[in-house]
């Protein structure tokens, strides 16, 4: 047998969690998700590729802990599903990153399609529908476009006019500047909110 002909091993498709659990990112099992590993990941990938303005990078905790609040100062009652699909709905950014919008338009269809397969598996690991409901999926839309808003008028540079011309800016009871918006947390201190407000959710 020549060297060109010898059999090529299979190509790695998984990540190796912290928790010591093997994500197939192919083929992703709700059983090899844990939450520790998303709050560690999540903690640690930044919004807005790193651009925003403080000691620290303004992380994908933080804002999926923003989009969280939001929902529920809308809804005005607990829904604790609804939250925690909120909660979650950035949750494959864990291993796969935080692209912007136009670098995710860029790659298309395929990569949509591996980013909704991550995270039917994270609904199923903690007893979400795959699918959400409409009314929750555009709760949750609408919530994360006033994030954006926010995030991008108060950490990343964008004037209010500017801002106006991409995001939707916040109506109704979303007005009041949140906490969240002031200035970005540490690691560690966005990880352990993160984790603390799945707690309370998940019980």
């Amino acid at each position: 047998m020549q060297p060109d002909d010898e059999p090529k091993s299979k190509p790695r498709a998984w990540q190796r969690m912290l928790s010591g659990r093997r994500l197939d990112l192919l083929d992703p099992r709700p059983e090899d998700i844990e939450v520790a590993d998303i709050a560690h990941g999540l903690a640690r990938v930044a919004r807005w590729n790193g651009q925003t303005v403080g000691a620290h990078a303004f992380s994908v905790a933080q804002h999926s802990l923003l989009v969280e609040r939001l929902v529920l100062v809308e809804t005005g009652t607990v829904n604790h599903a609804l939250s925690m699909a909120a909660l979650l709905h950035d949750a494959p950014e864990y291993v796969i990153g935080d692209l912007i919008s136009p670098f995710k338009s860029a790659l298309g269809i395929d990569y949509k399609t591996f980013e909704w397969r991550l995270l039917a598996a994270i609904h199923r690991r903690f007893g979400l529908p795959d699918l959400l409901p409409v009314e929750w999926s555009a709760r949750i839309k609408s919530a994360d476009h006033s994030a954006a808003w926010w995030e991008a008028t108060r950490l990343a540079g964008f004037t209010e006019d500017e801002a106006r011309l991409y995001f939707e800016r916040p109506a109704g009871a979303r007005t009041a500047v949140p906490d969240e918006v002031v200035e970005p947390w540490t690691t560690a201190h966005a990880q352990a909110r993160f984790l603390a407000r799945f707690s309370e959710l998940a019980h």
